[in-house]
């Protein structure tokens, strides 16, 4: 494959001097917009396109962009109206993608988190990427990035783009397109200015279809999508099919017990199980933990709908066991949906979506707790008592312990469910006095 060259930036801007349209522009297109994760975990948005306003672009995204280095971007296109099928394939190559970024030649750029969406667009507007900062400019960084584009063949393929900087503090995005037996080529350049903050995160539209599931038919539909390469999404969805649509509680009450790992979660409830002499539960349930692990390694679309269906299939158990006795359940809902608005929305706190958004409330078609208690004890006490056990973490799990701005999210993110909320339990003391006060909410709350 032969490669196109790239002048340095000096030559290749002089030769205009403002907006221009390159060889595939569209006249007065408008202009999509960038949300790029800055470190520090601060947002910046951009726009890109000739429709853009004059204005300059945001001065840490120039820094990061601009001279010296070079910046590229990568995204997974999704096409608009497509189906589950689609959604995961892109999910999957962008998990590809960056494992590949991370080694190899490459693997010496940094990387970030970066959104491609329409102002003011919905659900099919996002799409997920990576700006790579090669910080030493080296000519060998483009010509790995259109060589991995060459390994992508099948559709979606990604779509790869360059931003270079002028002498006058202006920024240009180029993207590369393939001629047909000719090799690669540049299209462009378009202006890349600062746009307004959208009043909601870009991709919180697209969470009830990526993670949030408002029901158990679309968690299921990404399984269904997912049976021609995961033969044990189908041993899922057998088990899912076995239980009722909706499942329905009995006269005892059922208490749900969510928190971080190493907030005592597993000492506490079982011991209120014992002291109720409840049945204990735990999500997802022991039919389907033998592929936990394997669906822990899928992009955020495909766990969360796994854990999703995990949910349903408790729910059956729940409406089973409740006829009979108190339930506790370790872990359920709130910690699907928690997780994924964490890992999902880029940023930090403040691009959170608000308190008493939609995203926040409880599944219409899942059996519901009478109480859901939040265990939390402080960073440090959960770093201590991390060590102290020595057991294998999960990717999420290690990602709480070593990005603070993450378990924050994870944290508030609890804090905001409603219908049910979560009473926030300091778990910090004794066992002894932890279970005290976890029975006298309990016994207040349930009679």
């Amino acid at each position: 494959m032969a490669f196109a060259s790239l002048p340095r930036a000096p030559p290749l801007l002089a030769r205009f001097s403002g907006p221009r349209r390159g060889a595939g522009a569209r006249a007065m297109a408008p202009p999509r917009c960038l949300a790029l994760e800055l470190p520090g975990c601060t947002l910046a948005h951009l726009a890109v396109g000739a429709g853009a306003a004059d204005a300059r672009p945001d001065p840490g995204a120039a820094a990061l962009l601009g001279a010296p280095g070079r910046s590229f971007s990568l995204f997974v296109p999704v096409a608009p109206g497509g189906d589950c099928a689609a959604r995961v394939r892109a999910a999957r190559l962008h998990q590809r993608l960056l494992r590949q970024l991370r080694a190899g030649p490459l693997r010496g750029c940094q990387l970030h988190r970066l959104l491609c969406y329409c102002p003011g667009g919905g659900p099919d507007g996002v799409h997920r990427g990576v700006l790579l900062r090669d910080p030493g400019d080296s000519p060998d960084t483009r010509r790995a990035l259109l060589a991995l584009l060459d390994s992508h063949v099948e559709a979606p393929r990604p779509r790869l783009g360059e931003f270079v900087g002028s002498p006058r503090h202006e920024l240009w995005h180029f993207l590369w397109e393939l001629q047909d037996g000719r090799g690669w080529r540049q299209v462009g350049p378009e202006p890349v200015v600062r746009a307004p903050e959208p009043a909601l995160h870009p991709v919180v539209p697209d969470l009830p279809g990526s993670g949030v599931f408002p029901d158990r038919e679309a968690a299921r539909a990404v399984l269904e999508a997912c049976t021609p390469f995961i033969p044990e999404a189908r041993a899922v969805l057998d088990l899912v099919d076995q239980c009722p649509e909706q499942a329905q509680k009995g006269k005892f009450p059922v208490i749900v017990i969510e928190g971080l790992d190493a907030t005592g979660k597993t000492t506490v409830t079982q011991s209120v199980a014992e002291s109720l002499k409840a049945v204990l539960l735990k999500s997802p349930p022991a039919c389907i933990s033998q592929w936990r692990k394997l669906f822990d390694d899928e992009p955020t679309i495909v766990r969360r709908a796994f854990y999703s269906l995990g949910n349903y299939i408790v729910a059956s158990e729940i409406a089973k066991e409740s006829t009979k006795s108190p339930v506790i359940v370790d872990r359920y809902w709130h910690s699907t949906a928690t997780y994924t608005i964490a890992t999902e929305v880029s940023g930090g706190l403040q691009d959170l979506p608000p308190a008493r958004h939609p995203i926040y409330q409880w599944p219409r078609d899942l059996l519901k707790p009478d109480l859901v208690l939040l265990l939390s004890v402080s960073p440090e006490e959960r770093a201590r008592r991390l060590q102290d056990r020595g057991l294998e973490r999960t990717q999420e799990e290690a990602e709480l312990e070593a990005n603070s701005i993450f378990r924050q999210k994870v944290e508030v993110s609890y804090q905001r469910m409603e219908n049910p909320g979560c009473h926030v339990v300091d778990a910090s003391p004794s066992r002894e006095k932890v279970l005290q006060g976890v029975l006298s909410l309990i016994q207040n709350e349930c009679n």
